[in-house]
């Protein structure tokens, strides 16, 4: 199993830590409902370094990733960042991933852990005859995520960049708590603004000392993989694995915003076949009023009891108080305000379907 650079400090900190995508990741450190709420009203750190960075470098990166991405790569400048997907053949999701253009022949791409593999093989298998570069740099880079209304404010005691003006999905690549070449990145998973903190790993811990001491006046904490799930999910943001998969498409999923079917990439076809004959089956977020609380897998059945999706993620919503969730469903049950009913535990739970994101932030 491996452990990220700041496995000691989560040690310290007293983390219940549980393996995830091959590390020792901290779950939580106090409770994921006190570290949840601490994101949504103050500032936490999460310790995400497990997940994977790619390299692409040279004159064809940009037609390399154009070819693997569905989002449209011609739209990024310098210290754009972009929300993308990578699909296979079929038109489903290889994984879902952040693109960073720093020049125009120098990018990088930023996957999930559990796909780190997966990814740059398929990247690899892509840039065959192309003039590129593609290196797995994951082994190399720590991430911080700083999440949460005042972590701005903390940062920028770290930083001459201004971070309080870095628009949201760009990225400066500086000096930080001394620490040169960190990539700034105005984006996260939470749905509390802040920012995600890319530093080698020789400098993780001091970057971690650094930014708790700047954070003491705003009372931060750590927060763990619990919290940022919750978190998440209350935003309506896939987790691969989960909500999208090989066998889902974007158009699916939702994620039409990010797949630009006038670009040309790989499954594209397939998308444009699926957006004119509609799709099967849809994503939708789901509220409940009793406390069952849903889970991925549980079926969703209709007022006939008949299956009409599945749950693929379901909590307590710790900020609103209710069990919120995400299924797909056939394409006819896909409307807001519709109703459809869930079996836990031999007691029917009524769902209705709600426009996303949960939280209003």
């Amino acid at each position: 199993m491996k452990k990220t650079s700041l496995y000691n400090k989560h040690i310290q900190l007293g983390a219940k830590m549980v393996p995830f995508a091959g590390f020792e990741m901290p779950v939580s450190y106090f409770g994921i409902n006190q570290e949840h709420l601490n994101v949504r009203n103050n500032v936490g750190v999460f310790d995400v370094s497990h997940m994977g960075e790619f390299s692409v470098v040279g004159k064809d990166a940009e037609k390399l990733i154009q070819n693997i991405t569905s989002n449209d790569v011609s739209a990024l400048y310098d210290g754009k960042v972009q929300y993308s997907c990578f699909t296979n053949k079929d038109g489903g999701i290889i994984d879902d991933l952040l693109v960073y253009r720093f020049e125009a022949d120098k990018y990088m791409l930023v996957v999930n852990a559990s796909n780190i593999e997966k990814d740059f093989n398929w990247v690899v298998s892509q840039a065959q005859n192309l003039d590129v570069v593609v290196k797995d740099r994951s082994d190399e880079y720590a991430l911080l995520a700083v999440q949460g209304p005042n972590a701005l404010k903390v940062i920028q005691k770290l930083t001459e960049v201004n971070v309080l003006d870095l628009p949201y999905y760009h990225a400066k690549v500086d000096t930080l708590a001394g620490i040169e070449n960190v990539v700034i990145s105005a984006t996260g998973y939470t749905g509390s603004g802040g920012l995600e903190l890319y530093v080698r790993n020789e400098f993780a811990e001091k970057l971690w000392d650094a930014v708790f001491e700047a954070g003491k006046e705003y009372n931060i904490q750590p927060a763990g993989l619990g919290s940022r799930d919750t978190l998440r999910l209350e935003m309506g943001f896939c987790l691969y694995g989960n909500d999208i998969n090989d066998n889902t498409s974007p158009l699916e999923a939702g994620l039409n915003w990010i797949t630009k079917l006038n670009t040309e990439f790989v499954g594209a076809d397939v998308l444009i076949k699926q957006k004119e004959e509609g799709v099967s089956k849809k994503l939708v977020a789901i509220t409940f009023n009793d406390k069952l609380i849903p889970r991925q897998h549980h079926q969703i059945l209709d007022s006939n009891n008949n299956i009409i999706g599945e749950i693929t993620s379901g909590t307590m919503s710790p900020s609103l108080g209710y069990p919120i969730a995400l299924g797909y469903v056939n394409k006819e049950f896909a409307k807001v305000d519709g109703k459809i009913y869930l079996n836990i535990r031999n007691k029917m739970a009524e769902g209705t379907i709600v426009k996303l994101p949960f939280l209003k932030v």
